[in-house]
C-alpha cells in the first residue's frame, strides 16, 4: 500500500508540470497568431509580442473567472440542489465522517435528480468545496459503497484536484478558442499582408504552420488534461482506501456505477471528466487518448490488489468491458 500512495507526490509534481506545458502552448500559440497576421508588415514580432499577451491575458482572465465561479457554473449546468442534513440524513452523515477522516472541512452538499448512479465534487480548495451525487446513486449503493464514493471525491478536494480541474479546464478552452478566431481569420481575411511582395513567401510558410497548429493544439491541450485526469483518478482512489480504509467498498461501487445503463442526461463534454466514473461512455476496454478516466477494469483490479484479492476473472472482465 505504500508504493501505491507514494504517487500522491509524483503525480502533483506531473501535474504542475503538465499545466505549465498548456501555459506555454496557450503563449506560442498567441505568438503564432500575431506573426502570421503582422507577415510582411515588418513589425511581425511586435503582432507576435502583442498576441502573445493577449492570449495570456485571455488564459489568465478565464482562469480568474474559473477559480471563483466555476464551481457555481458547473453545479448549476448540472441541476444539483444544495440539500440539508434534515432533507439527506444519511448522505450529510457520511459525507460528515469522511470531511473529518480527510481533515477538511465540512463540504457543501448537493444532490442531482437522476436515476444514473455518479457522483463528482468542484470548487477551488477545501474551504470552499461542493460535492454532488445523484439520486441514482443514494438509491443504488449501501453505505460501505457510499463510503468509497465520498472518500474518492474528498480526495478530490484535499488533493486541490478540484481547483486543478477547473483551471486547466479554462485554459485548454482558451487554446480552443484561439484556434477557432485564428482559422475564422485566415479564412475571411486571408491572412492580413503576408501576400506583400516583402515577405509572401515567409507568410505562406508561416499560415501553414498556424494552420496546422490551430489544428493541433487544441486536440494536444485535451490529451494533457486527460492525461492528467486520469492520474487523479488512481490517486483519489487510493486516497479513498486511506480514508475509509476498506477497498472492497469503492470496487463495489465502481462496478455498479459502471454496469448501470441508465444515461446520465445532465452531463456533457465539458463536464464528464470531473464524475467518479465517465458519464458519456462509462464502459469499455481500453483507455483511449481522449479518455478522461482510466478503465474500470484496472481501478477496481488496483483496489483488489490492496485487499490481496485476485484481479478480475474472464466473466467479470468481460461485463465491465462489454458495454460501451
Amino acid at each position: 500500500m505504500a508504493t501505491f500512495y507514494s504517487e500522491e507526490a509524483s503525480n502533483k509534481r506531473n501535474s504542475l508540470a503538465m499545466a505549465l506545458v498548456v501555459v506555454v502552448v496557450l503563449a506560442l500559440f498567441g505568438y503564432l497568431i500575431g506573426y502570421v497576421v503582422g507577415a510582411g508588415s515588418g513589425n511581425e514580432v511586435a503582432f507576435g509580442v502583442g498576441a502573445l499577451m493577449i492570449a495570456i491575458a485571455i488564459g489568465i482572465a478565464g482562469g480568474l473567472g474559473s477559480y471563483y465561479s466555476g464551481d457555481k457554473l458547473v453545479l448549476s449546468s448540472s441541476h444539483a440542489q444544495a440539500v440539508s442534513a434534515a432533507q439527506a440524513p444519511m448522505l450529510y452523515d457520511v459525507v460528515g465522517e469522511m470531511a473529518i477522516a480527510a481533515g477538511i472541512p465540512m463540504p457543501k452538499v448537493y444532490i442531482i435528480d437522476d436515476p444514473s448512479p455518479n457522483a463528482f465534487a468542484t470548487g477551488r480548495d477545501p474551504a470552499h468545496a461542493s460535492i454532488a451525487v445523484t439520486s441514482g446513486l443514494l438509491s443504488r449503493l449501501n453505505r460501505e459503497e457510499l463510503q468509497g464514493v465520498l472518500g474518492h471525491e474528498m480526495s478530490h478536494i484535499r488533493n486541490y484536484d478540484i481547483r486543478f480541474t477547473l483551471i486547466v479546464g479554462v485554459m485548454v478552452g482558451s487554446i480552443a478558442l484561439l484556434a477557432q478566431i485564428f482559422l475564422r481569420y485566415t479564412f475571411w481575411f486571408g491572412g492580413g499582408r503576408r501576400n506583400n511582395s516583402s515577405g509572401g513567401g515567409l507568410g505562406v510558410i508561416l499560415l501553414v504552420v498556424g494552420l496546422v497548429m490551430a489544428v493541433l493544439a487544441p486536440i494536444f491541450a485535451m490529451l494533457v488534461q486527460m492525461a492528467v485526469s486520469r492520474q487523479r483518478e488512481y490517486l483519489a482512489d487510493a486516497s479513498s482506501v486511506e480514508l475509509t480504509r476498506n477497498p472492497v467498498g469503492l470496487e463495489n461501487a465502481l462496478a455498479k456505477i459502471s454496469l448501470d445503463p441508465t444515461p446520465l442526461k445532465v452531463a456533457n463534454g465539458a463536464t464528464q471528466h470531473l464524475y467518479i466514473v465517465n458519464p458519456l461512455k462509462k464502459l469499455g476496454g481500453g483507455a483511449s487518448l481522449f479518455a478522461t478516466h482510466p478503465p474500470i477494469a484496472d481501478r477496481i483490479n488496483r483496489l483488489r490488489a490492496l485487499s490481496n484479492q485476485s484481479p478480475l476473472d474472464a466473466t467479470e472482465l468481460s461485463q465491465l468491458q462489454g458495454r460501451a
